[in-house]
C-alpha cells in the first residue's frame, strides 16, 4: 500500500485553532505538508479574539517536526483573504491545498432569526470559502495544480430545525464546490467537499435514560475530529487527482458518497399542463418520489459503526 505523502505541498487550513480544523492540520503536518495556520481566535458564535488557539495549533505541529505559520486574518473579507494567502507565500514560498474549515454557528429558529446572525454566519461560511478560494486561485492556475477541500454539512445537504443560516451557507458551498471543479479542471485543480459529523453535536437531544441510550451516546462520543482528518489528507495529495466535484461525509468509521440533485421522475402532457391538470395528473405521478421531511438527524437509520 502506498503511503499518501505531502511532502514538498504548502496547506492553509482556516478554522484550525481547534476541532476539525486542527485535526487536519496536525494530520497534514504529520504526512509532511508545511502548514498555515488560519484561526482568528472566535467563540463558536464569532465573538472574541485571540491568537492562542492558533499558537497551540502551531506548537502540537512543530512538538512533532513539522512545520507551520500562523494566520490571524478574518476569512469574511475579502483583503484579509489574500492576506492569509500572503502568508503561506511569505512563510513557505507556494501554496497547494485550500481547508476552508472556518464557521461560527449563530442557531435560531427561523421565524426568530435576527438578519444580523443570518448575514454573519452567511459571511464566515459562504462568503469567507469563495474569498479564501478565490484569492488562492490565480497560484493555483498559474502552477496548474491544486486542491481545495471544503467543508460542508449534513444540515446544508439534508436540513437541520433551527439551522437556517448555517443550512444555507453550507448547501451553498456545494454549488460553489462545483463549479470550481468545473471552471478548475482544466488546470488539474480539484475542488471537492467533506460533511463531518463530530458526536457533541449529534448528542445534544439524546436522553441517557435507559442503557441503550447511555450505549449509544458512548458511540457518538467515539466521533472525534480526528476521525475526518484521513480523508482530508487523502483529497488533498496526488493520489486523489482523479477526485473530482464529489461530496463525501465521515460518521465515525464510515466514509459516505453523498448525491447531488439529479432528476428523479418526469412527466409531460403533449398539449400542456394547466393547474388543474397538475393537481389532477402530474403531482400524484411524482409525489412517491417526493424527498421527505426529515432533518439531517434523522437521516440515518443505522448507529454509527
Amino acid at each position: 500500500m502506498p503511503t499518501i505523502d505531502l511532502s514538498g505541498k504548502v496547506a492553509i487550513v482556516t478554522g484550525s485553532g481547534g476541532g476539525i480544523g486542527r485535526a487536519i492540520a496536525v494530520a497534514m503536518a504529520r504526512a509532511g505538508a508545511a502548514v498555515v495556520i488560519n484561526d482568528v481566535g472566535t467563540s463558536l458564535a464569532g465573538s472574541g479574539l485571540s491568537s492562542t488557539p492558533a499558537a497551540e495549533t502551531k506548537a502540537l505541529i512543530e512538538a512533532e517536526g513539522g512545520r507551520a505559520a500562523i494566520s490571524t486574518d478574518s476569512v469574511a473579507e475579502w483583503d484579509s483573504a489574500q492576506k492569509i494567502i500572503q502568508t503561506a507565500l511569505d512563510s513557505f514560498g507556494r501554496i497547494d491545498i485550500v481547508v476552508n474549515n472556518a464557521g461560527i454557528l449563530r442557531d435560531s429558529i427561523f421565524h426568530k432569526m435576527d438578519p444580523q446572525d443570518w448575514r454573519a454566519v452567511i459571511d464566515v461560511h459562504l462568503h469567507g470559502t469563495f474569498n479564501v478560494s478565490r484569492a488562492a486561485a490565480e497560484h493555483f492556475r498559474k502552477q496548474e495544480s491544486g486542491s481545495y477541500i471544503h467543508m460542508t454539512s449534513g444540515a446544508g445537504l439534508i436540513g437541520m430545525v433551527g439551522q437556517a443560516s448555517y443550512s444555507a451557507a453550507k448547501l451553498g458551498i456545494t454549488a460553489l464546490s462545483k463549479v470550481i471543479a468545473l471552471d478548475m479542471s482544466r488546470y488539474n485543480v480539484r475542488s471537492n467537499c467533506i460533511a463531518p459529523i463530530a458526536w457533541s453535536r449529534m448528542t445534544n437531544s439524546i436522553p441517557e435514560d435507559t442503557p441503550e441510550k447511555r450505549a449509544l451516546v458512548e458511540k457518538l462520543k467515539k466521533m472525534t475530529p480526528e476521525k475526518n482528518a484521513p480523508l482530508a489528507v487523502y483529497l488533498a495529495s496526488d493520489a486523489a487527482r482523479h477526485v473530482n466535484a464529489q461530496i463525501f461525509a465521515i460518521r465515525l468509521n464510515e466514509i459516505y458518497l453523498m448525491g447531488q440533485p439529479r432528476m428523479l421522475r418526469s412527466i409531460h402532457r403533449s398539449e400542456g399542463w394547466t393547474p388543474e391538470t397538475i393537481a389532477e395528473h402530474a403531482m400524484p405521478a411524482l409525489e412517491s418520489s417526493f424527498m421527505s421531511l426529515q432533518s439531517s438527524a434523522q437521516h440515518y437509520s443505522w448507529d454509527p459503526v
